[in-house]
């Protein structure tokens, strides 16, 4: 019976070693190449059925320059008192917010605004963060300036949203954020722990530093028991913003449980905005 060779067991620590590490970085290698589709969720729908959606909703179809489809519009009922820009998540398509904008809509009598990404519902182009602060300047040059106008941010929409109130500051009257973060790098590397996602982020929206220098108000809803965005992300977001600002966390909700909100919630909201409107 043949013995084992000397230092057989180092040779066969070091191979099992090399997988491990290869296994690893292959893992990490598909994380970077595929992260876009990971942080993308588009619902893609045809225009003649998207369209539908919206007119049974009494939507309408938002247009920019040269015919450029930007989203949805819901007139207010009576004269607007101003207008109201909504931008959406990660995932599904903006007509899915049309409840929110209609509660918004009929509790503080404003034209209503969904921003629909590129690659998503009807919309084409490509889902990146360059694509979708480029196609929220395009919505924003299209609201009315004569009036006020909000902005309503969800989930990955927190940084389109900080980016329009760091690029218009005096036009962007106040803001509400729901289930918000401070920098969307931090929230990869909560999700993939084991992973440098921090620095293999692309598309790094960074709402803690847009906001340094707008100082209009800022509400903040966290989800208490977020199992997409940790909690602290948003309280980190709070903490850090010098200018007006309310925080609600509403204990034990989840990702999606604090969009609901009442009419009279909005109107408390819209009190807030008005008495700390930005000075020009």
């Amino acid at each position: 019976m043949n013995s084992p060779k000397p230092g057989w067991p180092r040779r066969l620590l070091m191979s099992a070693v090399r997988v491990v590490v290869g296994v690893y970085l292959l893992i990490v290698l598909l994380l970077v190449v595929f992260q876009r589709q990971m942080l993308y969720w588009p619902t893609k729908m045809p225009m003649g059925a998207a369209q539908k959606m919206a007119a049974d909703q009494g939507f309408s179809p938002w247009f920019g320059a040269g015919d450029e489809f930007m989203g949805w519009r819901l007139p207010a009922p009576v004269p607007a008192k101003g207008s109201v820009l909504v931008v959406h998540g990660n995932g599904g398509t903006a007509l899915y917010e049309m409840g929110l904008a209609e509660t918004i809509n009929g509790a503080l009598g404003m034209d209503a605004y969904l921003l629909e990404y590129p690659g998503f519902g009807p919309r084409g182009g490509k889902a990146t963060e360059a694509s979708l602060l480029a196609a929220a300047d395009e919505a924003f040059e299209h609201v009315p300036t004569n009036r006020p106008v909000y902005v309503v941010s969800e989930s990955l929409g927190t940084g389109v949203a900080a980016h329009l109130a760091q690029k218009y500051p005096a036009r962007v009257a106040g803001l509400a954020m729901f289930v918000p973060y401070d920098r969307l790098a931090a929230v990869a590397q909560s999700q993939y722990p084991y992973v440098p996602a921090y620095f293999l982020l692309w598309d790094r929206y960074d709402p803690a530093d847009w906001l340094k220098d707008y100082r209009g108000p800022v509400k903040i809803v966290v989800a208490g028991a977020d199992e997409v965005i940790p909690p602290e992300r948003g309280k980190k977001l709070y903490e850090n913003y010098p200018g007006p600002k309310s925080l609600e966390i509403i204990v034990g909700a989840g990702h999606g449980g604090t969009f609901g909100r009442s009419a009279q919630w909005w109107r408390e909201l819209l009190a807030f905005w008005q008495a700390n409107e930005p000075k020009n």
